[in-house]
């Protein structure tokens, strides 16, 4: 990767993003050496302009900024960093610089299909995921039926708080049963917005 920080006379400006929920967390400044120790570590490391040295996030307080991927943008002076945080963000005590609560209940559902898809390159053992891909197409087909039936019994004749834990078991299910088939959640939310009319 190539970055020009001779244009903010030798810092670029470090966009941290969440890489689950996609939440903008904070703004720093790298030096080409925070950059490399930030590349060599895979904690996010920034050159503090008031301390006027190198600082990894999380240094003191233990909220570490775990990178999952970096990115320059299309003039190679900005940096995109996506992270896993270790707690909140911000000096203040809030998970971002912008005082926004860091949660977007949704993307879950891609961490999950993540989680799923590794799980299916490594097959560890005594994993109930794992044991699901070793039964093969037939049972996992069977199992987001199953999952399905107790669903539509809980939201008719049970209770809520039933029908989201059957319902739940079914959109996992699902997922296990997409990736068997090498696609992912997203793929069925692609055909959705393709579906959808305003």
């Amino acid at each position: 990767m190539k970055l020009d920080f001779a244009k903010g006379n030798g810092l670029i400006p470090a966009i941290i993003q969440d890489a689950v929920t996609n939440k903008v967390l904070m703004l720093g400044y790298m030096n080409e050496e925070a950059y490399e120790k930030t590349v060599t570590t895979k904690q996010v490391t920034f050159f503090s302009r008031t301390k006027n040295r190198l600082w990894t996030k999380g240094e003191e307080s233990g909220n570490f900024l775990n990178v999952v991927s970096m990115a320059p943008d299309c003039d190679n002076d900005t940096l995109l960093i996506k992270v896993h945080p270790v707690g909140p963000v911000c000096h203040t005590g809030d998970d971002t610089c912008w005082g926004e609560t860091n949660s977007n209940d949704i993307q879950f559902l891609a961490y999950l299909q993540d989680f799923i898809d590794k799980r299916k390159k490594e097959m560890p053992e005594g994993s109930y995921t794992t044991s699901l891909f070793n039964k093969g197409i037939n049972r996992m087909a069977q199992k987001v039926g199953e999952e399905a039936v107790e669903t539509v019994i809980e939201a008719t004749n049970g209770t809520d708080d039933r029908m989201i834990y059957e319902a739940s078991d079914l959109i996992y299910h699902l997922i296990v049963l997409l990736a068997s088939k090498g696609y992912r959640i997203e793929d069925l939310a692609n055909e959705l917005k393709k579906r959808h009319k305003e």
